[in-house]
């Protein structure tokens, strides 16, 4: 699927891709709502105007703002997001690809609309950085991955040809966005959330293991001993 000898560079975006997106979603759509209520001693019914209003601002960076959540709610978003930090885990086998691309040496960015609170908590309680060359976040450079801006913002902090780079994203807004760009290797992700049915992307692949794209299709095991990009393996080497 992928000739890696083709990629000098991989985005990667962080929720529904290397992380399960269940964290999020029982966040902004259950816990945010419940305990919002319960600190401003509201009806119950009041959690689904919450959920509408957070809905409603899907796909701009107050989406992902937790600051701007905060404001708006009258709540500690980040303390909140303490009480269910339990649920933050990595997808499947996004640590022994990690692990390959490391030591395959394409340069590794990770491209998201998480803001610095956000990536404050999920990065200390995962360890992601350990393997990426570049952070970049959409609160970063002022547009989301959604808008045109954000990669040509993108580019000039982290320069790549389009031509000769794979971005995965489980979010087919932002693939397409991205294809608009002119990044020629795009991969979508079929189970963002672990709790979730998998889902059909129409415009673009899906991956379910990222093993299925690594040379060899390498089982997770032994992915993180792979060799460095354009280089073949030895026939059997892992069994």
């Amino acid at each position: 699927m992928i000739d890696w000898r083709a990629i000098d560079t991989v985005l990667l975006d962080m929720d529904g891709t290397l992380l399960d997106l269940h964290f999020d979603s029982h966040f902004w759509l259950e816990h945010l709502p419940r305990r919002y209520v319960e600190l401003h001693r509201l009806d119950e019914a009041t959690q689904e105007e919450v959920r509408t209003r957070i809905i409603r601002e899907q796909g701009t960076l107050n989406w992902y703002s937790l600051a701007y959540w905060s404001r708006e709610l009258g709540v500690d978003v980040v303390a909140l997001k303490r009480e269910v930090q339990h649920l933050i885990g990595l997808r499947s086998d996004a640590l022994d690809f990690l692990r390959w691309l490391k030591a395959a040496h394409p340069r590794v960015v990770l491209a998201t609309n998480a803001d610095r609170p956000s990536l404050e908590l999920k990065l200390s309680l995962t360890g992601l950085e350990e393997y990426l060359d570049a952070i970049v976040s959409s609160a970063d450079v002022g547009v989301p991955k959604e808008e045109q801006a954000f990669w040509f913002a993108l580019q000039e902090v982290e320069p790549f040809d389009p031509q000769r780079t794979l971005f995965i994203d489980d979010n087919p807004a932002v693939l397409e966005s991205a294809r608009e760009f002119g990044i020629r290797h795009l991969l979508g992700i079929k189970q963002p959330n672990s709790r979730r049915p998998e889902k059909e992307l129409e415009e673009f692949i899906a991956l379910d293991r990222f093993a299925s794209i690594l040379p060899g299709n390498l089982p997770p095991a032994a992915a993180g001993e792979a060799p460095a990009v354009g280089e073949e393996k030895e026939k059997g080497a892992h069994g």
